[in-house]
């Protein structure tokens, strides 16, 4: 992997393949997945002929550990650092669960100035069930917004059972192989600003083109929220996989794939 330098110093590694003059795609991995986790993606992006650019941001994967201090805001920061330390222009940000709201991150504090597409990967814009919103977190909602995710994820009863997903479950493993099992206090802090966030007036007000994509057995929320976010964006659109869990890359990459590719030709 190749390091950058955040504008606090802490230590920012990425992985850089495919053609150097392609358009930059940029890749950030969900909650403690690596960079790693983007396996299935990159030889058909290189294929492609972009420039693929997968980062691990602080606090995961290869990249520096600071004990505290690590928010939406500062992962919004870090993608900043990246983009303008790579100096790049007319990127598309993919970002998967909460690297997708990452990406809303960077775009509310900075602007699309260096940005030419978006992709959100499973990941809803308000995590929080409200009444005009109930496409957020299973049993998650006002009654228990400072005790859900005291201490962990929850288990939803909701998706595919591991026992049943084949193919699906091998290719997560293989893919989530430097992911982290249990949750420090730091990483308990940053689930938790991550899930007390509405993006949605981000969205409204982002105008390049928008693809969410959803998984049809997503463990964590229901596939609407795709196509709720997607009429929120002046430019956007919405998948849903079949057969697919909330890691859409991963379980089913061919499909996923497929999309990805099928609205970077359209854009």
């Amino acid at each position: 992997m190749t390091a950058l330098r955040a504008d606090d110093g802490v230590r920012i590694e990425y992985t850089e393949s495919g053609d150097p003059r392609g358009r930059p795609v940029v890749l950030l991995a969900g909650f403690t997945a690596p960079a790693t986790s983007w396996l299935y993606q990159l030889k058909p992006l290189r294929e492609a002929g972009y420039r693929v650019i997968a980062v691990d941001l602080r606090g995961h994967g290869a990249s520096e550990r600071p004990a505290s201090g690590v928010d939406m805001d500062r992962r919004g920061a870090d993608v900043r650092d990246v983009l303008d330390g790579l100096d790049l222009h007319d990127a598309v940000l993919v970002g998967a669960s909460m690297g997708g709201n990452t990406v809303w991150s960077y775009l509310a504090q900075f602007g699309a100035s260096r940005v030419g597409a978006v992709v959100v990967v499973d990941q809803t814009p308000k995590m929080l069930n409200t009444d005009d919103w109930p496409h957020g977190f299973y049993g998650y909602d006002e009654a228990n917004v400072d005790t859900y995710f005291a201490e962990k994820i929850p288990d939803t009863d909701h998706g595919t059972p591991l026992g049943r997903r084949g193919l699906r479950l091998v290719r997560l493993l293989r893919a989530m192989k430097g992911a982290e099992r249990g949750l420090t206090p730091g990483e308990l802090a940053l689930l938790n600003d991550h899930a007390r966030r509405d993006w949605r007036d981000t969205i409204a007000t982002t105008d390049v083109p928008v693809l969410f994509v959803a998984g049809a057995e997503s463990e964590f929320w229901p596939s609407a929220h795709a196509a709720a976010a997607a009429v929120l964006a002046p430019r956007g659109e919405a998948v849903v996989i079949r057969n697919d869990g909330h890691a859409a890359n991963i379980e089913q990459p061919k499909a996923f794939n497929a999309a990805l590719l099928s609205f970077l030709g359209r854009d």
